[in-house]
């Protein structure tokens, strides 16, 4: 999801020009849903790569018994 990012901010940003434009067509409330999916998955990519970060090592820990 954190490597979405990108992709997810482009498409908001495209499907939020082509839905409140003032562009009349069919299926132009399906562009404005589509629109808020994408805003939503950008916001949830942007909160995933700020809050769990990209480092690979895992450190483990020894279970005390």
């Amino acid at each position: 999801m954190k490597n979405y990012t990108l992709h997810f901010l482009i498409m908001t940003i495209v499907t939020g020009i082509l839905g409140f434009a003032g562009l009349n067509f069919f299926g132009i409330e399906v562009v404005r849903v589509l629109f808020l999916i994408f805003a939503d998955l950008l916001i949830v990519a942007l909160i995933s790569k700020i809050f769990f970060s990209d480092s690979k090592e895992v450190r483990l820990q020894r279970v005390k018994k």
